[in-house]
């Protein structure tokens, strides 16, 4: 494991050679490619993070609409000692999938800057 101080000296060994390098016309030129790269990777990676928990949360609530069926199925059959498990899985489903939709409205409005 990498220390505070290790990490400290490598930003400025990094930082250093950044203003080296931007002194040439090369140089600068190489270092506005590396931003450019780097900041489109990392907008590509965030719209991945984004659709993937988003994908996670719409998986869990499936999950949680299935025990609420099953649920439902025992209430009805008054196999259940009261609608609160019932109601419990109708919360969880719907938090999780709220959790879920917003994560993809995020991918599209962060789509549109």
């Amino acid at each position: 494991m990498i220390d505070g101080q290790t990490v400290g000296k490598i930003k400025l060994i990094f930082r250093v050679a950044a203003k080296l390098a931007a002194r040439s016309r090369t140089g600068s030129a190489l270092l506005a490619g590396i931003r450019a790269t780097a900041r489109s990777f990392g907008r590509v990676l965030h719209q991945l993070w984004l659709e993937v928990t988003g994908f996670t949360f719409l998986a869990i609530a499936g999950i949680g609409a299935m025990a609420g069926m099953r649920e439902y199925g025992k209430y009805q059959s008054g196999h259940a000692a009261g609608p609160g498990r019932l109601v419990l899985a109708v919360c969880f489903t719907v938090s999780f999938t709220w959790f879920g939709l917003s994560s993809f409205w995020r991918v599209k409005r962060s789509a549109k800057d």
